[in-house]
């Protein structure tokens, strides 16, 4: 009986020893817990400063964003007032042919004065054309004619004043570009 027992005993050791063992195989197969962990704070912390980074570039854009907006604020009301300048100086023209004299056309004259240099305080200048060479960038043809006076591809004709805001174009000029002579 005695052997018995001790043969029921060793069967039970081998059994736990057995589950011992495959637990320690499973343990040794599959990520510890720690490992876990770890890569679950890396990939966190990857996330962390990847949105930190962001977060301080959109700060960044928003500033620039706030700069832009306020050295162009006036932009708008300018570009209001250069179809009255225009208006301006086709009264200023027209009245220069009709009566040169007129009290009316000096008034004209000293108002106009008043909105160029209150536009030259905000930095808008205009753009010469007449007699340039034409550039799409701050000239808009509006046609083309055979000139003898003027070269090829140049500025013969401004029917309206381009403008520059800053380092900005706010308005290009309206022009005729000739085609040069007449063949």
């Amino acid at each position: 009986m005695v052997e018995n027992e001790v043969q029921v005993e060793e069967q039970e050791v081998d059994e736990v020893v057995e589950q011992e063992v495959e637990v320690l195989d499973s343990e040794e197969d599959a990520p510890s817990e720690v490992e876990q962990l770890t890569a679950e704070r890396d990939e966190l912390q990857d996330k962390y400063l990847r949105l930190a980074a962001e977060f301080e570039n959109y700060k960044k854009r928003m500033s620039r964003d706030r700069l832009n907006a306020l050295k162009y604020a006036e932009e708008r009301l300018l570009k209001e007032l250069l179809p009255a300048i225009d208006n301006m100086e086709r009264a200023i023209e027209q009245g220069e042919k009709d009566d040169p004299g007129s009290d009316l056309l000096a008034g004209v004259k000293l108002t106009l004065k008043g909105l160029l240099g209150a536009l030259d305080k905000f930095e808008v200048k205009t753009v010469s054309c007449l007699g340039e060479t034409f550039d799409p960038n701050l000239h808009e043809a509006l046609a083309m004619d055979f000139s003898n006076d003027f070269a090829e591809n140049q500025v013969m004709v401004e029917f309206e004043k381009g403008y520059h805001y800053k380092d900005k174009l706010i308005r290009a000029a309206k022009v005729v570009v000739s085609k040069g002579e007449d063949a």
